[in-house]
């Protein structure tokens, strides 16, 4: 199978997934991650921005995750697994519609089988595009898809919940269902917890699927609760990653503290981890 025929079969089995029931598609933060949750047998793997600025060292930002550098991330991870992976594109490294069209056309070309684009302006100010200048984003990384001939899966992103907004559910409400009609195929407001909020967004923007973040236990994100929603995907964002950098830094600190190692006894082993891997390589 060529490269390009792979990415055609993935893209296909992603958008299948995203037809009917809920599915979780959770985010490995490196080649490692991603293997061991194909190895658990998830069906399908997104990206995390700030799980992967973590692994080098770096805060989760544009301005210091480089295009480039971005680009690396995604081949990596869609070339680990024979999953479909849905790149975290944060707001697509351009503000105009012209230059998110370029870029998405080169995401694309990565092999991932779905990208997404926020419409949060980068940086620490809080804020949102314009509705107009949002809505012209999506159309045009529609139009970059449409064009590149592999129909990866558009996921829309609305911030409101992640910004403080004092009405986020009337306005995600109304962005999201636009961008529903500019040609998303999956629509997503991350942060939104409250049943009646999830349920009414699924309703405003059926049949296009509905991503939700599952950010911490709460009985109202499980998986059956979820689906009873009507919800069709279900990711973790930068939660796993987090995961293993307090379990990572409760030792490390527990060592520089006392002197003690009884925090590196509850580890998986060496042996379990290294047939795996050897299993991947042959």
């Amino acid at each position: 199978m060529t490269t390009s025929d792979r990415q055609l079969s993935v893209v296909k089995t992603f958008h299948k997934l995203h037809e009917s029931g809920c599915f979780v598609i959770p985010n490995p933060f490196d080649i490692g991650s991603a293997v061991y949750l194909h190895h658990l047998g998830f069906k399908a793997l997104a990206t995390s921005s700030a799980g992967f600025a973590f692994t080098r060292g770096l805060p989760d930002d544009v301005n210091a995750i480089g295009l480039d550098m971005m680009f690396d991330h995604f081949r990596e991870i869609s070339a680990a697994t024979p999953l479909p992976v849905n790149a975290d594109f944060q707001n697509g490294y351009a503000d105009e519609p012209d230059a998110i069209a370029e870029n998405v056309r080169r995401c694309v070309a990565t092999g991932v089988a779905g990208l997404s684009i926020e419409d949060r302006i980068p940086g620490v100010s809080r804020q949102l595009y314009d509705h107009d200048i949002a809505l012209a984003r999506i159309k045009a990384a529609r139009t970059a898809i449409d064009e590149s001939g592999v129909p990866v899966v558009l996921t829309a992103r609305c911030e409101v919940y992640l910004v403080q907004h004092p009405d986020p559910f009337d306005l995600a409400i109304r962005r999201l269902t636009a961008f529903a009609e500019a040609g998303a195929d999956c629509l997503y407001a991350p942060g939104v917890t409250d049943p009646r909020e999830i349920e009414a967004i699924v309703k405003a923007v059926a049949p296009r699927a509905v991503n939700v973040l599952a950010f911490r236990p709460d009985p109202n994100l499980s998986l059956a609760r979820l689906t009873e929603l009507g919800v069709r995907r279900i990711s973790v964002g930068s939660a796993l990653a987090r995961v293993a950098w307090t379990a990572f830094i409760q030792a490390a600190q527990r060592i520089a503290e006392t002197g003690e190692f009884d925090l590196l006894t509850e580890n998986n082993s060496f042996a379990e981890l290294n047939s795996l891997f050897r299993q991947v390589r042959t």
